[in-house]
């Protein structure tokens, strides 16, 4: 990466970090992009050079993460059932979360508090859902009902994840033990 891109990467970061900081204090919906722009020390039109639409500036581009539990899932023995290299699979999310905890918590309370960063969220899903289908297919051997039942799986493991995610950001603790309490209420029904 050249020292323009590092520099514009440095931009968009401290950016992104000023915009959660008000989205947090006022209300994503109640903020608006020329509220952020001002508080960065710069133009609307500048802000919409770094992130086409406000709420990116919150969720970004989540294809490496997607790709990241894609690798994880792909690597998880051929052997282990399922839900549990779905589980498995989602680690490096936790660990990523768990390691900037404040930041994670602060961007989750804003994603909640908005019904376009709840769509947002849920689009995510969906992309990672068509990367993650076809991995999971093949771990269950092609079952009858082409990607229905790898899709079921993938699905219900992100509803798993944001289900963990309210519960964290609302009680504190570890991430990876409200997310085992999530897949774990799916399978025991309790």
């Amino acid at each position: 990466m050249g020292l323009r891109e590092q520099t514009r990467e440095a931009v968009r970061a401290a950016l992104a970090e000023r915009a959660l900081e008000l989205f947090d204090e006022r209300g994503f919906d109640a903020t608006s992009v020329d509220e952020v722009a001002a508080a960065a020390g710069i133009s609307g039109r500048s802000f919409h050079r770094y992130f086409p639409a406000k709420e990116d500036a919150v969720i970004g581009d989540a294809t490496g993460l997607g790709r990241l539990v894609a690798d994880a899932l792909a690597e998880r023995p051929a052997l282990e059932p399922p839900w549990p290299a779905m589980r498995s699979a989602l680690q490096p999310i936790v660990e990523l979360s768990e390691a900037n905890a404040a930041r994670s918590r602060r961007v989750m309370r804003v994603v909640n508090g908005s019904a376009s960063l709840r769509a947002r969220n849920l689009e995510k899903h969906l992309a990672w859902s068509r990367v993650l289908t076809p991995i999971m297919r093949r771990r269950l051997g092609d079952p009858p009902g082409g990607d229905v039942p790898a899709q079921a799986i993938v699905l219900a493991a992100l509803s798993c994840l944001d289900a963990a995610y309210a519960g964290w950001i609302a009680d504190g603790g570890s991430l990876a033990d409200v997310l085992d309490l999530a897949f774990d209420s799916v399978t025991t029904g309790s």
